[in-house]
């Protein structure tokens, strides 16, 4: 298996990076390509987790050995495969999401892409009691955090639509969030507002 890759980065997709070692080009899929966008053309290291198929072999990046441990623990729960994980972890707060598992919040889950009533509580079910040991919990009041992470979510997934409306691309969206998110900005019209600012920068 290959724990990680260290080499440079030469280019960021939408779904991927690819990392060159020696030579050869690595394509590694994330979470979030656009968190690398600070490091492109940098030599950088991306752990990874090596999905093998009859098909294909895949590899999965991640910026830190927290995300890549989160990332292993739910494709081990049933019915979330590595695909399912990633889109999961595309928008994830590792505390709030631990916080809410451990709470058995299973409304805040079924705000992931792909996560309906029955997979929020084999989530549950499955990693309540196995992610303390090495993630922090929230230290704010139980339903209050719980209210804030969906507020959260919800903030970010109305502000895309409103940027969608504005004619930018799920791309280019995905680039400023991934600055956005840095900042801690969960209202949307906040998002909205420092998104646009950056638009205006890079143009």
């Amino acid at each position: 298996m290959i724990a990680y890759i260290s080499g440079e980065l030469k280019y960021i997709q939408d779904e991927s990076i690819i990392i060159e070692v020696g030579g050869i080009g690595y394509e590694v899929i994330c979470p979030n390509p656009f968190a690398f966008q600070t490091q492109l053309n940098e030599k950088i290291k991306v752990y990874t987790y090596q999905h093998i198929r009859e098909d294909a072999q895949i590899l999965y990046g991640f910026k830190n050995q927290d995300e890549k441990y989160l990332f292993i623990k739910l494709i081990s729960v049933s019915g979330i495969g590595p695909k399912g994980a990633i889109g999961i972890m595309s928008n994830i707060n590792i505390e709030e999401f631990v916080t809410a598992i451990e709470q058995e919040d299973a409304k805040y889950l079924t705000n992931f892409p792909g996560v309906g009533k029955k997979t929020s509580r084999q989530i549950i079910l499955d990693l309540k009691g196995k992610l303390t040991s090495l993630f922090s919990l929230s230290t704010n009041d139980a339903k209050t955090t719980a209210k804030d992470i969906i507020g959260a979510t919800d903030g970010y997934n109305e502000a895309k639509e409103a940027l969608k409306a504005l004619g930018y691309t799920e791309k280019e969206i995905k680039q400023v969030f991934a600055i956005v998110q840095k900042e801690d900005v969960h209202d949307t019209d906040m998002i909205i507002r420092k998104s646009l600012a950056l638009f205006a920068k890079n143009n």
